[in-house]
């Protein structure tokens, strides 16, 4: 069975136990978050550029990047009950310890070799954490980002061991693409034009003579 077809069928039992009890919904049509596999060169998918990264080394990045979207999400969700961000995240963390741990490995390793010395690569690899999780803060979008890291961390518990990093790469679009505030889709959040309706001065002398209305000077008498 090829990687792709695991990961969909993951996601599918995912939602098929995500459907009860029911998750936390906002928004009567959310905006349609999905997007393409990432591989980690596209620009903004792992935070910073990776130059000389190979392709494991920035698997690994996207899938560092998955995992502090969910840690925010976390910390960041829990003000709406049905959420299970932090069970999800915690339930990731001890399900796939050992490929999250390799990732980390492979990031430092790759900060250690373009630095030159193993100080100057902690300290990148640190700098690099830190602009990572600061790239998943939101305020704005907050409502379409704890919704997504939550049906996301759902489909986590349901990815075999060892197939955490291709998951990442098949929804990350999905994480940063929440980022964005795009809100209610369902109703325009545009208020139509509406034309003020005139006020007459009705008490006003000047419009009236001998109790009839003085249409030059007040305009025409409303019928």
């Amino acid at each position: 069975m090829s990687v792709v077809r695991t990961l969909v069928l993951a996601a599918a039992a995912a939602l098929t136990v995500a459907a009860s009890p029911a998750s936390a919904q906002f928004f009567f049509k959310p905006y349609d978050l999905e997007g393409p596999r990432v591989t980690g060169e596209e620009p903004g998918v792992t935070t910073q550029v990776l130059p000389g990264a190979t392709p494991a080394e920035l698997r690994a990045a996207v899938l560092w990047n998955m995992r502090s979207a969910l840690n925010v999400a976390a910390l960041q969700c829990q003000f709406e009950p049905t959420m299970q961000t932090l069970n999800n995240y915690n339930a990731m963390l001890f399900d796939h310890a050992d490929e999250l741990k390799d990732s980390y490995a492979a990031l430092d390793k790759y900060f250690d070799r373009t630095t030159g010395s193993l100080k100057a690569g902690q300290t990148a690899l640190d700098q690099f954490g830190t602009r990572v999780y600061s790239s998943f803060s939101t305020v704005s979008a907050q409502l379409g980002f704890c919704q997504a890291a939550n049906e996301i961390g759902q489909e986590a518990l349901f990815v075999p061991r060892g197939y955490l990093g291709e998951f990442a790469q098949l929804r990350m679009r999905k994480l940063r693409n929440s980022l964005v505030p795009y809100g209610e889709q369902q109703f325009t959040r545009q208020i139509p034009y509406m034309r003020p309706v005139r006020l007459y001065q009705f008490e006003n002398p000047k419009c009236w003579r001998k109790g009839i209305w003085q249409t030059k000077k007040c305009g025409a008498f409303p019928s």
